[in-house]
């Protein structure tokens, strides 16, 4: 078990199973202070009570940092702009993992501690995330991260232990759901989701937090506009919002409507697939309105490299590399990009369906009278065969080439019929 001893370890608190039971357990097997740090980026009740649980199970003292504001502006706002996902997920986790680990090293070298503690799972991301970046603003400081070498190696054994010291604790063994809540988006894990051939309960009351499934959603379409300044979403529906406000709003309408459920098999950084569900109302709201004003303001060639670009940023985040200089360097690719993405997106919202309704711009590239069927005077349709000529030069001189040789050898050339 373990030798080293501590004076101080900040311990990453959130109250559930893991750190709850972290507390008592680091104090019995380092004889350290406790210092616990919680993050308020938008998990709402779940820090209800959370002082004096956390002093009660053995911490001297109780961060709780509120960090919404610059979670939304600083990191929300910057990924909706790259258009970073990872295999259809929105990154709600990922992208919270950062900042958080950022403000607890904060607090480490305030208070002198020398070991920063966690409660993320070996086989899980988040481990890779917070280490990542307490290596980038603290790199001589120990982490502890018991889940690597522990006895409590399942969470019916935490729950046990909880139990045998008295931690009080929202969940049982039956509704062990493994979950995480910020205010972009919830996550569920584990029980009988870890089997993919089992349908995700999202129907069973008390499942999905953040709204309905489609099917109890109601039967009238909603409507909602959002305008965007430079990629930087800041109105909805006709009032000034900033990031924080504006995804509470739509999260509201998202939810109500069935919007943004999310069920897939990830590839972890780790190595192995993981089942999870994922809802993200406002987020997939903000998504969606966003591509579509990027349809009509970004330009052929920039839209297509941005897709590659949006890919690789999706990837740094969840990867836990937020902090690094490729993420820095796509983040200023991408606000050049943005100078032009500002305008209005109505979508219609209908049992978790979003159907574009409309989308203006003062920068729009899109010309009707360049695209119309109808008579114009702007195109010359007779231009095309010039062009169509000089594109289809490559391959008619292939075709040529390989008739001529088919000739020659008497062999038969796959593109010679």
């Amino acid at each position: 078990m373990a030798e080293k001893k501590y004076n101080k370890i900040v311990l990453a608190y959130s109250g559930g199973l893991d750190t709850s039971v972290l507390i008592p357990w680091l104090k019995e097997h380092y004889g350290a202070e406790i210092i616990a740090v919680s993050a308020d980026v938008g998990q709402g009740a779940e820090l209800d009570g959370l002082e004096e649980k956390a002093k009660k199970t053995g911490a001297s003292k109780l961060y709780i940092l509120d960090l919404k504001k610059e979670f939304a502006e600083e990191y929300i706002v910057p990924t909706i702009k790259a258009g970073g996902e990872y295999e259809k997920y929105l990154l709600g986790t990922s992208f919270a993992r950062p900042i958080i680990a950022k403000r607890i090293v904060e607090i480490a070298k305030k208070e002198g501690a020398d070991a920063i503690a966690h409660g993320c799972t070996g086989k899980g991301n988040d481990q890779v995330r917070f280490e990542l970046a307490i290596k980038h603003f603290a790199p001589a400081m120990d982490v502890i991260a018991p889940w690597r070498f522990w006895e409590l190696d399942s969470r019916e054994k935490e729950i046990e232990y909880a139990e045998a010291h008295n931690i009080p604790l929202k969940i049982s063994k039956e509704t062990n759901y493994s979950k995480d809540k910020n205010l972009w988006h919830l996550s569920h894990e584990g029980l009988d989701l870890e089997d993919p051939a089992n349908e995700a309960p999202i129907n069973k009351e008390g499942f999905l937090e953040l709204g309905v499934s489609p099917e109890n959603a109601p039967d009238k379409a909603t409507y909602v506009e959002i305008h965007f300044e430079k990629g930087v979403p800041t109105a909805a529906d006709g009032k000034e919002m900033d990031a924080l406000s504006l995804i509470e709003y739509l999260n509201g309408i998202g939810g109500a409507n069935g919007i943004g459920i999310l069920d897939i098999v990830e590839n972890r950084l780790v190595g192995m697939k993981s089942r999870g569900v994922y809802e993200t109302p406002g987020g997939t709201i903000l998504y969606a309105a966003h591509s579509k004003l990027e349809e009509i303001t970004l330009d052929k060639e920039t839209s297509h490299f941005k897709a590659i670009a949006a890919q690789k940023f999706g990837e740094l985040v969840y990867n836990g590399q937020w902090y690094t200089p490729l993420r820095k360097a796509l983040s200023a690719f991408v606000d050049s990009t943005q100078e032009t993405v500002t305008g209005d997106v109505k979508l219609k919202l209908y049992k978790g369906n979003i159907i574009p309704a409309s989308v203006t711009s003062p920068y729009s590239l899109y010309s009707s009278g360049m695209a119309t069927f109808d008579e114009d005077d702007c195109y010359n349709q007779a231009d095309s065969a010039g062009f169509i000529n000089l594109y289809g030069l490559p391959l008619k001189v292939r075709a040529l080439n390989d008739a001529e040789l088919a000739a020659k050898t008497g062999k038969h050339f796959p593109d010679v019929e």
